[in-house]
């Protein structure tokens, strides 16, 4: 096994045992805890599962560098070297609401670029994964849809526009059902961006700067996949970019004059 091939199961496999520790505390009436605003919400499940797949990384890969959004792990994703970039519960607003939309997500990433990732949905069970050449679903080789009429695809808004940004909430809806046969929203972008990799979303858009620990598994997911994903002038996204403009390739011209409206 090559190390990128180690890297990628290692991803799996650490954030299947994460996930595993966020199930089992699903439902169960858990306290909630705020961070910076009456929607940034914290539970001890998020730190139980990140401490988790922190553990599992560590075990083969103790002096990489661990990005991840609770506790004392780092917060921004280093420009060379090994990393791996943790989210235990993306999407925990959905979490605490016993809603069974949230992932645990993981990406092993080399000198700034992912090369493995994996989005484990455990209320679903599907585990999403990708090396440096494919993505799948529970195995299962997947692609971005061919959807190439507008009219007839599915577009989601992602990330949070918090109380100051609602016009710009607002503006992003409306580019998008003026342009697209219709949106959905599913309060979290690691999971959007693993439908969008899998043919179920034809496009994910945000003007704003995504977390790290929120958006660079996906990202790779839906370039394994097939898909582009962009910022917001049409560059190769990174995971310092301004905005995040992720599609199946053929709608991505009309994708990205629906973001260029949101801040217009």
């Amino acid at each position: 096994m090559d190390d990128f091939d180690a890297r990628a199961d290692r991803a799996q496999r650490a954030a299947r045992d994460g996930g595993a520790v966020a199930r089992r505390a699903f439902r169960t009436g858990i306290t909630v805890e705020t961070k910076d605003g009456k929607t940034d919400v914290v539970t001890q499940a998020d730190r139980d599962a990140q401490k988790r797949v922190v553990e599992r990384i560590r075990g083969a890969y103790p002096d990489d560098a661990i990005v991840g959004e609770e506790e004392d792990e780092l917060k921004e994703v280093p420009d060379s070297g090994a990393s791996w970039i943790v989210d235990p519960i993306d999407g925990t607003n959905n979490f605490v609401r016993n809603v069974p939309v949230w992932a645990t997500s993981v990406a092993a990433v080399l000198d700034g670029e992912p090369v493995a990732a994996a989005n484990f949905l455990p209320a679903m069970e599907d585990l999403y994964a990708a090396d440096s050449e494919r993505a799948y679903r529970n195995g299962q080789q997947i692609s971005v849809s061919q959807r190439d009429d507008p009219e007839a695809c599915a577009v989601c808004p992602t990330f949070w526009w918090d109380f100051d940004a609602r016009d710009e909430y607002a503006a992003a809806t409306e580019a998008l059902v003026t342009r697209f046969g219709d949106i959905r929203r599913y309060g979290s972008m690691q999971i959007v961006l693993s439908f969008l990799a899998d043919g179920s979303l034809d496009g994910v858009v945000t003007n704003k700067q995504a977390n790290p620990w929120d958006s660079v598994a996906g990202v790779h997911l839906v370039r394994m996949a097939g898909g582009t994903v962009t910022d917001l002038d049409g560059n190769e996204w990174r995971h310092d970019s301004q905005g995040l403009v992720a599609s199946n390739g053929h709608i991505h011209d009309t994708l990205l004059d629906a973001a260029r409206e949101i801040e217009s």
